[in-house]
């Protein structure tokens, strides 16, 4: 008996399961938003701290709304941790619309002074590689991460 309910039970798991993956196919976002960074602003300071806001440009493709509850942006400088920030927006980005969202992060005075001594110091580069990277938070497992990188030209030294 015991043995006749476990292969039922197994049977059933079978069978349900392509079931269970074509609900969750349903309910994944067949286009994941484009977010890009389209800007970079000083704020006033916080003491040691200095500050920055960083603008999100985000574009919702799909035909579904998105709706998000937060946004954390970590900047780095020369795979180093430089600056990061955090914002508790909530709000829901129509179908087929966009926003723009602002982030203010915060740079520790021993990044400033990191940055200051390796770029003092006589074996710099010519460029400085950056990264800035975040996610936007949604609801359960619906968060979006974004990510940039490039290399930005240093004055020359005289």
């Amino acid at each position: 008996m015991a043995v006749a309910l476990v292969r039922t039970s197994r049977r059933l798991a079978l069978a349900a399961l392509p079931l269970l993956l074509a609900a969750c196919a349903t309910v994944a976002p067949d286009s994941a938003p484009k977010i890009d960074v389209v800007g970079i602003e000083p704020l006033p300071t916080l003491g040691p701290e200095l500050r920055l806001l960083v603008k999100l440009h985000i574009v919702n493709p799909s035909d579904t709304p998105l709706e998000y509850d937060g946004a954390y942006v970590e900047i780095n400088v020369d795979d180093q941790k430089y600056a990061d920030g955090v914002i508790d927006a909530r709000g829901s980005l129509p179908r087929f619309s966009e926003v723009m969202l602002s982030v203010p992060v915060t740079i520790n005075a021993m990044a400033v002074v990191r940055q200051a001594l390796a770029l003092a110091s006589g074996e710099r580069s010519p460029t400085m590689r950056y990264q800035l990277r975040g996610k936007l938070s949604g609801p359960l497992f619906l968060s979006h991460r974004f990510e940039t990188s490039g290399e930005l030209p240093l004055p020359a030294s005289r």
